[in-house]
């Protein structure tokens, strides 16, 4: 079935002329719409919505001559109804559903005299059209070519680059005050037992990966399930991610430090606050989640605390140790989205189907940023499409960005690594949205940002001449890994 997506524009009798655009849905199969505005053909809209047009003896004869026909629809089919349209010398036929949008299909071998534009709308949208534009209304219909770019793309990569820089830079505050705890012993004790971050070794690593694609082969079969596990997940993580990243930023602040004493243990009252607005934010953004005009911005909120806690907290103790992980989930990447697509039963890649929901499943996990589309288009009128970006996009590459801004900090070497690295995310970022406005599909990010990050550090480091060094990493890092 060949369902395009369209625009109808309308445009009311007062001067000047109010207009606003409305979805529809056509069959590109059985007409041809303009892709502009300067080549469609206005005519009067004829609102007979108490009728379905089955017979040609529901309504008067010579009331649509010449004009656009508005009918419900009804049993009969679409191709039934636009003969009878066309019979009574109607120009174009709009059906309104109450229904969500389907696709027009129907056997157009026994109406090839049927030549008349037939659109599907909704019947909200025309009931909004009379109540916005008034009786007397002029419609057209278009159906403009989807846009190369979009301006979500923009935001998608400041996103990014300010959360990658950002979690590397905050990682390297954490280096810096470890090695001032190592120089003052009476420190070193407390500052051990205030450290949460966990290294990652290159058992680990291969551990971590397995556990990856374990639970996404998990996800594809049991969606339905266990999308709500993530969901949860997601919230208890989040939440503790925003008040880590908070906290950080309240401890700067001189004043409001007054504490409560409770179960002999003190705590600031504005970390409580803190605590309860950070919970407060995951629990509205789990119960209006599918709220796409809003809800979204809640997410890649929460997301982008998420990942910044998450590269500050996970420590790689050498570039050996980046380079496996980096290497491997490349791999699993390209695995997923490329050759899976041979091996299930219906040719879709497992990353796909996971990351749109199997089955058509109206849940979707909460693993990337999300940014509406901003370009004015038929899909932003028809649905509210998103760019995304995987957490895992974010973050992969954000623990080489943060560990090349710890080897800085330990070697006093003027974040020449950490700068490179993250403008090498920034053009491997770049070389993706290329990619994908080349090929107008999705494209796995780890494919340009890995090559991109990893080769730039090596580099640094030879030109340099500290790859040993860069690939063993420092003595204090190896001295203090558990």
């Amino acid at each position: 079935v060949a369902t395009d997506e369209g625009i109808l524009h309308a445009s009311g009798s007062g001067v000047p002329p109010a207009t606003k655009d409305y979805c529809i849905i056509y069959n590109s199969k059985w007409v041809s719409l303009p892709e502009s505005l300067d080549n469609a053909t206005y005519r009067a809209l004829e609102n007979l919505t108490s009728t379905v047009l089955c017979s040609s003896s529901e309504v008067p004869s010579g009331l649509m001559k010449d004009k656009a026909v508005v009918v419900m629809r009804g049993n009969c089919t679409f191709l039934e109804k636009a003969r009878i349209a066309q019979s009574l010398g109607a120009k174009m036929l709009l059906i309104a559903s109450k229904s969500r949008l389907s696709p027009i299909s129907d056997n157009k071998t026994d109406f090839e005299d049927v030549t008349l534009p037939i659109v599907l709308i909704r019947y909200n949208d025309i009931v909004d059209m009379q109540r916005t534009l008034g009786n007397e209304v002029n419609v057209t219909l278009y159906s403009p070519p989807l846009p190369e770019f979009d301006y979500s793309m923009v935001v998608i990569f400041l996103i990014a680059v300010f959360t990658v820089a950002l979690g590397g830079y905050w990682s390297g505050v954490a280096e810096l005050e470890n090695l001032k705890a190592i120089a003052s012993p009476g420190e070193r004790e407390t500052r051990r037992k205030k450290e949460e971050n966990v290294t990652f070794t290159p058992v680990t690593v291969i551990l971590f990966v397995v556990i990856c694609c374990v639970m996404l082969v998990l996800l594809y079969f049991f969606y339905k399930w266990l999308v709500y596990v993530i969901i949860s997940v997601f919230c208890l993580a989040s939440a503790m991610s925003l008040y880590n990243c908070l906290a950080a930023l309240v401890g700067q602040i001189p004043f409001g430090q007054c504490r409560v004493t409770c179960c002999n243990k003190t705590i600031e009252v504005r970390l409580i606050f803190l605590a309860a607005f950070c919970v407060a934010a995951a629990v509205v953004w789990a119960v209006f989640r599918n709220e796409d005009r809003w809800a979204w911005i809640l997410q890649d909120i929460l997301g982008v605390a998420f990942c910044l806690n998450f590269i500050k907290t996970l420590k790689m103790p050498n570039f050996k140790s980046c380079v496996i992980l980096l290497g491997l989930l490349l791999l699993y990447d390209v695995f997923f989205v490329f050759i899976t697509p041979f091996i299930t039963k219906n040719g879709a890649s497992i990353m796909v189907e996971v990351a749109a929901g199997p089955f058509g499943n109206s849940e979707k996990l909460p693993v990337v940023i999300r940014v509406p589309r901003l370009e004015h288009s038929a899909s932003t009128l028809c649905d509210l499409p998103f760019s995304l970006l995987g957490f895992g996009d974010i973050i992969v590459p954000g623990l080489l960005v943060a560990y090349c801004r710890r080897f800085d900090v330990q070697t006093s070497s003027s974040s020449v690594y950490y700068i490179s690295c993250t403008i090498a995310y920034a053009v491997g970022m770049v070389l993706t949205f290329v990619v994908l406005a080349l090929m107008k599909m999705g494209q796995p990010a780890l494919l340009y940002l890995v090559p991109c990050t990893l080769i730039t550090s090596s580099l640094v480091a030879w030109r340099r001449k500290e790859m040993k060094k860069f690939w063993k990493g420092s003595n204090y890092q190896v001295g203090w890994m558990p």
